[in-house]
């Protein structure tokens, strides 16, 4: 009986193996992700962490109605060579959720403070929606730390034509916050955001998987969520005339656009250009704003070989 019971451990161990190996990369990779806080610039973030190797930590910055969750398909691909940064921004997620400090470059101050408590100087940033925003502004502030940047449809205010981007026809968004707002998003943050990840994406049944919806949902529902998600958009006028400031000071480092045929199109692709020298703009065919969620297969391969470059 021992020796029946040793023959099926060393099977069974031998199967396993053999399976890990034929595992894809992202659910391989999905136990090296690791959740911790930190307290810097006077708020609590919490951000996943992954990966090793001497290559320039990567940070990926999450949009609205997503928090860093968003990054764990990405994660695994990434860290062989890198340490790898997603935070939950001020006021997103697990992260605290203060009354002010929403504007996109304060935002990226806490990013910043973030590496800096790391360890790290240089890196390499990537932003989807708002999260480009604060890439953006941290590159602006910090051009001599950054060595690569990445923008992931929507569009940098203040640059260009920015008043008559896609997304204004949603317009009534940007301007729905305060007293009234959250009452009637009270209980009711899945109804609310179903508008964003249903209608900002070229084909609704291949948006945000429902696992995702019900966690982000949850994420929001947070006590503060929704009034600091508000916030973001309640801080575009004065992101505006910051943005505006920083782009009479051009970037340098290399800069990849990542922007959805059926969502932002050419637009942000023109906006890189207005405040780098050295923009590569790639449209996602097919595919809406949910850039990692309709279109991996050119979204993920095109994140990392700009990154690992």
């Amino acid at each position: 009986m021992n020796s029946l019971l040793r023959s099926f451990q060393r099977a069974t161990t031998a199967l396993l193996a053999v399976l890990a190996l034929h595992l894809p990369a992202h659910a391989a990779g999905t136990a090296a992700i690791h959740d911790r806080t930190a307290t810097v610039n006077g708020v609590t973030l919490h951000y996943l962490q992954a990966g090793e190797g001497d290559a320039s930590p990567i940070v990926l910055l999450h949009g609205y109605a997503e928090t860093s969750h968003m990054w764990r398909p990405l994660m695994p691909k990434l860290a062989a060579r890198h340490v790898v940064i997603a935070p939950d921004l001020r006021g997103a997620g697990a992260s605290s959720k203060p009354e002010s400090g929403y504007d996109k470059k304060t935002l990226a101050q806490d990013i910043h403070a973030l590496v800096a408590s790391l360890g790290y100087r240089k890196v390499r940033i990537v932003g989807h929606d708002i999260g480009l925003m604060v890439a953006y502004a941290y590159a602006a502030q910090y051009p001599d730390e950054v060595e690569r940047i990445v923008l992931m449809d929507a569009f940098i205010p203040g640059i260009g034509d920015w008043t008559k981007v896609w997304l204004l026809r949603d317009l009534w968004h940007f301007h729905f916050y305060g007293e009234t707002p959250l009452k009637l998003v009270d209980g009711r943050e899945r109804v609310y955001f179903e508008h964003f990840w249903n209608d900002f994406a070229a084909d609704r049944t291949r948006s945000i998987p429902e696992a995702d919806r019900r966690f982000y949902a949850k994420e929001y529902a947070r006590p503060g969520g929704m009034r600091a998600g508000f916030e973001y958009f309640r801080n575009f006028e004065q992101d505006a005339k910051d943005f505006a400031g920083f782009a009479q000071t051009r970037l340098t480092m290399p800069m990849l656009v990542l922007s959805g045929e059926k969502a932002g199109g050419q637009f942000l692709i023109d906006q890189g250009r207005m405040v780098d020298d050295n923009v590569e703009g790639i449209i996602i065919q097919g595919s809406g704003h949910w850039l990692m969620e309709e279109a991996p297969e050119q979204t993920i391969p095109a994140l990392v070989a700009f990154l690992d470059r």
